[in-house]
């Protein structure tokens, strides 16, 4: 349930973003997973894909850096690092 939460919060920041710059679909996004947040990679893109999908985030070409570092203070979390907007 914790993995899906963030995941969700993830899409979630992604549509509002795409939204406030008018943009009709996301193309790209860097995230990065934190070494406490018990999400793989893979694990990561297929809650992705489930939460994502019909919105303006479905699709997105996603690249994951996972962190090994536990005592980072953001070691529990998800980042989203940056995304590409089609404004078209």
């Amino acid at each position: 349930m914790h993995e899906t939460a963030l995941v969700r919060d993830i899409v979630h920041q992604m549509v509002e973003l795409a939204r406030s710059n008018g943009a009709r679909r996301i193309t790209h996004a860097k995230l990065w997973l934190g070494a406490l947040s018990h999400l793989s990679a893979e694990h990561f893109r297929e809650h992705f894909t489930v939460e994502a999908r019909g919105t303006v985030a479905a699709g997105t070409l996603l690249d994951i850096e996972v962190s090994d570092n536990a005592h980072d203070p953001d070691a529990q979390h998800v980042r989203l690092e940056s995304v590409e907007l089609d404004v078209d």
